[in-house]
């Protein structure tokens, strides 16, 4: 049987089975190739990296969120900036109710109402941000931006998606006194409480590691 051969078959057998460890490999003197996860010979080189769990686990499969629109592209964005789909869901039911084409009285647009200064931020025109998948990209970015820069804090982050996160700072880190504000960050947790997977992502709740004043 051919190195190639071999090869393939191993990586076959590892795909089909939960992979427990990184595999390393060489060609033996007689042409023999060998296979191991413990690399105790100088020869080995690396040949399968052990594919390494996503931090929001069974969360980016949740049932409840199947069947829902644009759910595809939710969770290609929420794969790739580890946000629990459950909340990006929430966040555009409370912004646009699925509607792609919605553009609010001060310019936000799509989905989730990226504003065009917040778009051109991550390099996304606003003819771009009117195409769902860039718009829940974009919009998946900066809230991912945002929970980074309030240290995981739901409520903050949110905060920061409807007033900016300014105006977050300009309150000392706390929820902005806007009535719109005061109202918009409540009916998301409640939206993505109502969608998501308990465990799945950062909790909702103000722990005492990121305790703040809320205002």
């Amino acid at each position: 049987m051919s190195w190639r051969r071999v090869a393939l078959l191993v990586f076959g057998l590892l795909v089909v089975a939960p992979a427990r460890a990184d595999v390393y490999s060489f060609i033996d003197d007689d042409g023999t190739p060998r296979f191991s996860n413990i690399p105790d010979d100088p020869r080995y080189q690396l040949f399968l990296k052990e594919p390494r769990a996503h931090p929001l686990g069974a969360g980016l499969d949740n049932p409840r969120l199947q069947g829902r629109p644009y759910h595809a592209e939710v969770r290609a964005a929420a794969y790739r900036f580890a946000l629990d789909p459950a909340l990006l869901h929430a966040v555009i039911e409370a912004e646009s109710r699925y509607n792609p084409d919605a553009v609010s009285e001060k310019g936000a647009i799509g989905l989730m109402q990226v504003m065009p200064d917040t778009g051109r931020r991550y390099g996304v025109g606003p003819r771009e941000l009117r195409v769902p998948a860039r718009n829940i990209a974009t919009g998946a970015q900066y809230l991912a931006d945002l929970l980074r820069l309030f240290e995981g804090d739901v409520e903050l982050a949110l905060a920061g998606y409807n007033a900016g996160e300014h105006a977050v700072a300009r309150y000392s880190d706390g929820i902005p006194p806007y009535a719109e504000t005061k109202a918009y960050v409540p009916r998301v947790v409640a939206f993505w409480k109502a969608l998501r997977v308990p465990g799945a992502g950062p909790e909702a709740e103000t722990s005492s590691r990121n305790a703040r004043p809320r205002r």
